[in-house]
């Protein structure tokens, strides 16, 4: 693969979906990845579903979905042999990425003391749970916990019945904030002609992104509340029900307001309704109100009407039908690989385009330990005289 990392190579010492998912990103970007797993099989997400495919029903689609674009080898850490043989793949790489609980690879042989000096060039990408070190900074963390924890699902689903989001969106937060990280770090070595260590967590990805729901608790001293499927802030901004199901409209400002009203048959200068104050004030009842007109048509009657009248509006997809969506093909997010036991498989692709680099080829995620011999083959080559 080429693109802006090409010449860049990363050590993937991670599992689950954090670390791969920050990996799997800088190899969309060109990056040589060297997946390290153990021999006894490797990466504990190549066993979870269902589904799982093949002829034997043993690939892991949840696997698929974080490790394409790498090389995977084998090696026991706690074997004297393999680590000699991470030890020199470190002399020889630009980054190194895992999410082990703190100290654990510093007991296998390898803190970040003893990595600099391997390397001092090496950027080491390290994301835990809750943070390296304070009160909690041991705890293993997983997604879900991570978004209880964070605050995710206080804000999340029908008021006083917290949910958790859909994807495992604290893990692929904290990948896709340590891509970035890894990212700086890189462009910052070239400068300064040394590498680093880059810390996130589960628990820092979320909290992040909170965004206004932060400020509302920080600035104005109130607790967010779940909102369903309504804005926090803005009104109309949320799902509609309409005739046969239900719709999406975005009155992001007052513009857009006199529109939706002037369709709906809404007085859009009513004094409960005048501002978006008053209209989040009112919500509840505005709602009511446009339901009563949305419910009279259809779902597509009255997305022909809200793009005709230039309100932001949509529908509300399923999976399947995103991935056939001829916008969703057109922007390159899914990503052809030839796999070696299914064929011809589509991925979920990279979410970057470079105008300067044309579409690149991708390669299938790998079968456990299948290029063990390439990668030695090219530590020779790099240590050759």
């Amino acid at each position: 693969m080429q693109g802006p990392l090409t010449g860049v190579v990363v050590l993937d010492l991670s599992r689950a979906l954090a670390g791969p998912h920050a990996a799997q990103m800088l190899g969309d970007l060109g990056a040589r990845v060297i997946k390290i797993e153990h021999p006894q099989g490797g990466d504990e997400s190549r066993g979870w579903g269902p589904p799982f495919v093949g002829p034997d029903g043993d690939i892991s689609t949840y696997f698929l979905a974080a490790n394409r674009n790498k090389q995977s080898i084998t090696l026991d850490l706690k074997a004297s042999d393999d680590r000699d043989t991470l030890t020199r793949l470190i002399r020889h790489s630009d980054v190194l990425i895992e999410n082990f609980r703190s100290g654990v690879l510093a007991r296998l042989g390898f803190s970040t003391e003893r990595i600099e000096e391997l390397n001092p060039r090496m950027v080491l990408l390290s994301i835990t749970g809750f943070g390296h070190d304070g009160p909690e900074g041991g705890r293993p963390g997983y997604d879900q916990i991570a978004q209880g924890e964070a605050g995710l699902m206080s804000i999340t689903g029908p008021p006083g019945q917290p949910h958790r989001a859909g994807p495992s969106i604290a893990d692929l937060l904290a990948g896709i904030h340590g891509a970035y990280g890894v990212a700086a770090a890189l462009y910052e070595r070239e400068k300064t002609g040394k590498g680093g260590v880059i810390r996130t967590s589960l628990l820092a990805s979320v909290v992040g992104v909170h965004a206004y729901h932060g400020t509302q608790w920080t600035v104005a001293g109130q607790v967010p509340q779940a909102n369903g499927n309504h804005h926090a802030s803005i009104a109309p901004f949320g799902a509609f029900r309409c005739g046969d199901g239900m719709i999406q409209i975005a009155a992001g400002n007052d513009g857009h307001w006199q529109k939706v009203a002037t369709l709906l048959g809404i007085d859009p200068a009513r004094p409960e309704y005048a501002t978006n104050r008053d209209r989040f004030a009112h919500r509840d009842e505005l709602v009511n109100e446009m339901e009563k007109v949305l419910t009279t048509e259809t779902r597509d009657h009255w997305l022909g009407a809200l793009a005709e009248a230039g309100v932001p509006a949509g529908s509300i997809r399923t999976i399947d039908e995103v991935y056939t969506w001829d916008q969703t093909r057109s922007q390159g997010l899914l990503a052809e690989v030839d796999h070696p036991v299914l064929g011809p498989i589509e991925l979920p692709g990279p979410v970057l385009r470079f105008d300067h680099h044309t579409s690149q080829d991708h390669t299938a995620p790998p079968a456990l330990g299948a290029d063990n011999d390439a990668v030695l083959d090219w530590l020779k080559g790099k240590e050759a005289p």
